[in-house]
């Protein structure tokens, strides 16, 4: 569980690090990081599943840098790791992108794989210490039309200029971090209805509340919490109406029904809908759940992995809402984690939880492999506000 002074990794800029087997990306990202991170070695393919460390990157802020396998690795174990190296693109905000000797065809489709993501590429050519890349060099510009950065990671020659290049390709998006945006100001009381979680480990709050107490409390907001069976009480409490009140999306009618007319109200999947997704294309999507039928087949969508439970969100009550409504012969399917169907065609609707545990850059991968699809796409909060005829009196959050 993270502190309230720690960034999650899911808001770190993910910085990914690709190149063939034995071109020197664990020796780099040890430098980079300053430690020992990656296993760095002689034998090429030492680098199996991608290796993640968060660090603070002074200019730049919190951030994560992904080690991942040589993209020329072979045979079927070389298949399983290559799958997972093409993973981390979904998720990779800006990519350091390593040429080497030999054929540069692998460097070729990787470079045309990244810019078609739209991810910023910065080009490197390592162990400048031990040989002369000279040629490689003007080889790379020659081709690619790209200046590499020389580096040696042994000695620490380039690796200001890789961090000064990073810093330069934050990407706009990435740099608004408030997930409730200008909603609220400081002096303002926001009120936080937060039912205790069967899902949160035993005396922790989820990490989308954390994280919003922290930007409330950052904004000089007073926070008052308590449960939904504590609400009326709560309000009570107060001199006046709270300017916000954030609720978990499975108490919104009744919070809705018993809030103050003047105090705003919204959910904390919907925050994080708007701050991880696109919050225009969730509302859009949700529109499609009036044309289900028994014979619609949905697709449940959760970030991150975790035991089924009685009374869950995503596996028990928005299923039940659905199939109450479109008729009991409506198929839902459920995955989560890093699973996620590449063909959606057979879906009328996709519900993506809150993604918590992704980045911005994750989210969206599949936001836009659904739109490319056709497949309407919404997300938890969204679907429950419109299940209980609240959308429409819902605060929303900036879209980024």
């Amino acid at each position: 569980m993270n502190s309230l002074n720690e960034t999650p990794r899911a808001g770190r800029l993910h910085i990914s690090i690709f190149g063939k087997r034995n071109s020197g990306k664990s020796s780099l990202i040890n430098a980079l990081t300053g430690q020992d991170i990656a296993i760095v070695s002689a034998h090429a393919g030492t680098t199996t599943d991608p290796v993640y460390k968060s660090m603070e990157l002074h200019p730049v802020g919190p951030v994560v840098f992904i080690d991942t396998a040589g993209f020329d690795d072979f045979g079927k174990l070389g298949e399983l790791r290559l799958s997972r190296t093409k993973e981390v693109i979904k998720k990779t905000d800006i990519a350091l992108l390593l040429f080497d000797d030999g054929s540069l065809d692998p460097e070729e489709g990787w470079l045309c794989s990244l810019r078609d993501a739209e991810i910023p590429v910065i080009p490197i050519i390592n162990k400048t210490d031990v040989l002369d890349r000279a040629v490689l060099q003007q080889k790379v510009i020659m081709v690619f039309g790209l200046i590499p950065i020389m580096v040696s990671a042994a000695d620490g020659t380039g690796i200001e200029d890789i961090k000064k290049a990073i810093d330069k390709l934050v990407p706009e998006d990435f740099k608004r971090e408030k997930i409730l945006g200008d909603m609220v100001g400081a002096g303002e009381t926001v009120l936080l209805v937060m039912p205790q979680d069967i899902q949160a480990p035993k005396g922790r709050l989820i990490l989308p509340q954390v994280q919003v107490i922290r930007e409330l409390l950052d904004n000089k907001c007073t926070v008052v919490s308590t449960v939904s069976d504590g609400f009326l009480k709560a309000l009570d409490s107060l001199s006046k109406a709270p300017s916000l009140i954030i609720t978990d999306s499975q108490c919104f009618r009744y919070v809705n029904e018993n809030k103050p007319g003047e105090s705003a109200l919204t959910s904390f999947s919907i925050l994080l809908a708007a701050f991880k997704g696109d919050l225009k294309t969730f509302i859009e999507g949700a529109a499609a759940i009036d044309s289900l039928t028994e014979k619609s087949r949905v697709l449940i969508a959760e970030a991150c992995t975790h035991a089924p439970l009685e009374e869950d969100i995503g596996r028990e009550q928005i299923p039940g809402m659905l199939r109450e409504r479109a008729g009991e012969g409506m198929k839902v399917d459920i995955v989560a984690g890093s699973d996620f169907p590449k063909d959606l065609k057979k879906y009328d609707l996709i519900i993506h939880c809150g993604s918590c545990m992704f980045n911005r850059k994750h989210m969206m991968s599949r936001v836009e492999q659904a739109k490319t699809q056709g497949v309407p796409i919404t997300n938890y909060g969204i679907v429950m506000a419109k299940l209980k005829g609240i959308l429409d009196d819902i605060t929303l959050p900036p879209s980024r």
